[in-house]
């Protein structure tokens, strides 16, 4: 909304109200001038009723007053000031008092049935004075043409009742017309300020899952390959004077290794140096904008950022070689392939081997020349694996390297994002399994 809207509606707001029933003071102005010239009107006439009919004149102009006077209620009770009009027609006062009321009746939520019923009523009592009145002065001009005196009365009593009421009928639709308009505006802002609100929170969520998403990966790509490069670092320091040919290997490994995870993290950084500006952008202007294009513009980046990540990573043909390292890092490690070989998803691959890798890795950890089999099993239409390792031996220290307890849950959210089930925990005999199903296809 802009500053001049919010301006007006504020100065709407701090308005002072109008005394009484009135909703504004000038409302109130407005019907105690009219209720005044009413009174004047009806005062006169009432003066000059008592003279024909020769009662008190006190009396007739004290009615009159107090007929014109209850057109100060006309928004309060419209009913009951078409009906003070209506009391007073014999009397032949109240023309103002009639037209007002009748368009303040036509005007106001009175139901239909009692506007059309109090205007009709209206009209036959002018139509019967006119009548009345227009036979008792023109008989001796007319003659015996009743039909114009009938004529007149009827034409007269139309123009002072109908107009009033068709007036008041427009207004009254008019008004409940723009009252209809300002309260869908108002109902359009308040959607339009929930919409705002849920895109900052998917904004914000999108963030968040992004974080996430960067944060495995930089977990699984850096804590494997330093894992290993510790282990044969202490090898290596272990046997550098007794075995030096050994110790040669051991710091070719740890030079490989180093090189490996330097390429994964350039892959990665690559991945996330892709779309930097515009996936920020869109993540921020979510929340100011309160549309949905910045949001399909974060996810859009999000799923091309994995699905570039994914396709560039590990698969599981690269399994051996994974098992392969932990083996010349001193580890006894078995891999069992089942059921027939073939592609899958790079993401479902992917995923796989990682959840292989940070198994192996735990392994390396707490479990330092434990026992480890790593099963792969290619299904029908999905891929498991498991890594199940045996209780360390006695006497065998933890490996000491540090620990931010976040690999068991990276793997499980990389896991049930694709649809899979994941489930890790100690074995009967005292050992670790880590196991998880990938279906083939994502789930919508």
């Amino acid at each position: 909304m802009s500053e001049t809207g919010e301006d007006a509606r504020t100065e709407r707001c701090a308005r002072p109200p109008g005394p009484l029933w009135w909703a504004r003071r000038r409302s109130a102005v407005l019907d105690v001038l009219l209720a005044l010239v009413a009174a004047a009107e009806c005062a006169l006439q009432g003066a000059a009723f008592s003279r024909e009919t020769g009662v008190p004149g006190w009396s007739g102009v004290l009615l009159g007053l107090l007929a014109g006077g209850s057109l100060v209620l006309r928004r309060r009770f419209p009913v009951g000031v078409v009906l003070v009009s209506i009391a007073v027609l014999p009397a032949q006062m109240g023309f103002v008092l009639s037209v007002v009321a009748l368009y303040t009746l036509a005007a106001s939520d009175v139901p239909r049935r009692i506007i059309a019923l109090l205007a009709g009523m209206e009209l036959a009592g002018v139509m019967l004075v006119l009548y009345l009145d227009m036979r008792r002065t023109t008989q001796d001009d007319l003659g015996g043409s009743w039909w114009v005196v009938v004529l007149l009365a009827v034409t007269l009593s139309v123009l002072a009742t109908v107009p009033p009421v068709l007036l008041g009928l427009y207004v009254g639709a008019r008004r409940r017309l723009v009252e209809a308009l300002r309260e869908r505006a108002a109902g359009l802002e308040r959607e339009l300020s929930l919409l705002a609100e849920r895109a900052e929170e998917r904004a914000e969520w999108a963030r968040g899952e992004e974080r996430a998403r960067i944060a495995r990966e930089m977990h699984d790509v850096v804590a494997h390959r330093v894992s290993l490069m510790v282990v044969h670092a202490a090898a290596l320091q272990a046997v550098a004077l007794k075995d030096p040919e050994k110790a040669s290997r051991n710091a070719a490994l740890v030079g490989d290794m180093g090189r490996q995870a330097l390429t994964e993290l350039r892959t990665m950084l690559g991945v996330l140096r892709a779309e930097p500006t515009a996936g920020v952008k869109a993540a921020a202007g979510a929340a100011d904008a309160g549309e949905e294009r910045p949001l399909r513009k974060v996810a859009e980046y999000a799923a091309a950022a994995a699905g570039r990540e994914a396709a560039g990573g590990p698969r599981l043909g690269e399994l051996g070689q994974l098992v392969e390292q932990s083996r010349a890092a001193g580890m006894r490690v078995e891999l069992l392939v089942e059921g027939q070989v073939r592609a899958f998803a790079a993401a479902v691959e992917q995923t796989a081997y990682r959840v292989v890798q940070e198994a192996l890795t735990n392994v390396h950890k707490h479990a330092a020349g434990a026992a480890t089999v790593v099963r792969l099993a290619y299904r029908a239409a999905e891929v498991a694996v498991r890594v199940e390792n045996e209780a360390p031996a006695a006497g065998v220290a933890d490996a000491g390297l540090p620990s931010g307890g976040n690999g068991l849950v990276g793997m499980r959210e990389r896991v049930t994002a694709l649809g899979g089930g994941f489930v890790s925990g100690p074995t009967d005999a005292g050992g670790f399994r880590v196991s998880a199903v990938i279906p083939e296809a994502r789930p919508a």
